[in-house]
């Protein structure tokens, strides 16, 4: 299997590359330089790296180095600085879901192809009966009218519910919803559910980025959990933070 990763410079996605070598994944990553990444990875015959900003690829370029892949993981997110919140691209997820499932189809696969979108706990999946409190519906109004980058998770969401939704023959996608992440250097127990357990706003748990690493490369290596979750956006919390 060859999975191309996008976002896999950060930190999560750099986790999820160790992830998926250990499952002896092959695999492409995009990113705009090679030298962000350790020398595990870019020296490691099973990465092939392509040096571009992702947004900046032809259609063509962005069809032909999905070629042959059988899944695509999105750890893209914007960095937590003034420019990266309110510079652009504001639309980054967003937009990069959207040419890279255009590209999928493009290819015309003869399988469909997994796709896994690291998305947030803050994000409600429409699709289903969400219970949000009042009050944290008012802060969730006020995060999205001050920061763009929650928007461009929804949107990015939103394009895999509504434009792909359930029965798309070429595509098929899970939205990964972490909860509060924090950093830990071994994975550990974790629990999924289809809808947040606790209030994301109020009273979130945490999650390290390592266990989020580890649960998209079990969605694309194992396909009885991929079968479990495809088309939905399952909310993960590490399991000593319940």
């Amino acid at each position: 299997m060859t999975t191309l990763i996008v976002g896999a410079s950060g930190a999560t996605g750099t986790l999820l590359v160790e992830q998926l070598l250990e499952r002896g994944q092959d695999l492409k990553i995009i990113v705009r330089s090679k030298n962000s990444l350790p020398e595990s990875i870019k020296n490691n015959k099973k990465v092939f790296i392509i040096e571009a900003s992702l947004l900046d690829l032809s259609d063509a370029e962005m069809a032909q180095h999905l070629n042959g892949c059988d899944s695509i993981a999105s750890c893209l997110g914007h960095t937590m600085s003034l420019k990266g919140v309110y510079g652009k691209p504001r639309r980054l997820v967003t937009d990069a879901t959207i040419r890279l499932c255009k590209a999928i189809k493009e290819n015309n696969p003869k399988e469909a192809v997994k796709f896994v979108l690291m998305n947030t706990s803050g994000n409600s999946n429409r699709d289903l009966n969400e219970k949000i409190s009042f009050a944290q519906k008012c802060v969730m109004w006020l995060v999205r009218l001050l920061l763009p980058p929650h928007i461009d998770n929804e949107q990015a969401a939103d394009y895999l519910r509504t434009e792909l939704g359930q029965d798309d023959k070429v595509i098929e996608w899970v939205a990964v919803r972490p909860d509060g992440l924090i950093d830990e250097s071994e994975v550990s127990e974790y629990e999924t559910h289809p809808s947040p357990i606790r209030s994301a706003i109020f009273d979130a748990g945490k999650v390290s980025r390592i266990n989020v690493a580890a649960f998209m490369a079990e969605l694309i290596s194992d396909q009885d959990l991929w079968t479990k979750w495809k088309g939905q956006m399952p909310v993960i919390y590490s399991k000593a933070s319940m």
